[in-house]
C-alpha cells in the first residue's frame, strides 16, 4: 500500500478518508483470504465440537493483543476485533460441520 499518504501528509479530511478506505479495502481482501482457511479448517475437522478450542483461543488473542500494542494499536481494539472474528469462525465451523454430518450442503 505504498500508494497511500502517510497520515502527516493527509491535508484534509477527503486525504484521510482516501486512504482509510483503501485500507478497508485491503483489510477486506485479507478478511476473506483467512476465511478460506476457515473454510479448510471447517472441512477437516470431525466434530462441531472441535470448533471451539478455548486454550488456543486466549494463546491467540494474547499474542495479537501483545503484537497489536507492538505496532501502536490500542490491544482492546484488537482483541475486541479479534474475539468477534473468532466468535463468527466458531459459529461458522459449527454450522459446516453440522451440515456436512448431518448430509447437508457446506455454508458459504
Amino acid at each position: 500500500m505504498s500508494s497511500l499518504k502517510p497520515p502527516a501528509e493527509c491535508a484534509s479530511k477527503a486525504d484521510i478518508r482516501a486512504a482509510i478506505d483503501a485500507l478497508d479495502a485491503e483489510l477486506l481482501r485479507i478478511f476473506a483470504q483467512r476465511q478460506t482457511y476457515v473454510r479448510r479448517m471447517a472441512e477437516l475437522k470431525q466434530s462441531p465440537d472441535e470448533a471451539f478450542d478455548h486454550e488456543r483461543i486466549e494463546t491467540m488473542v494474547a499474542s495479537l493483543t501483545t503484537r497489536a500494542e507492538e505496532l501502536g494499536l490500542e490491544g482492546e481494539q484488537a482483541e475486541a476485533v479479534w474475539r468477534t472474528l473468532i466468535a463468527w469462525n466458531v459459529d461458522f465451523e459449527k454450522r459446516t460441520i453440522s451440515a456436512r454430518l448431518a448430509g447437508g450442503a457446506r455454508d458459504k
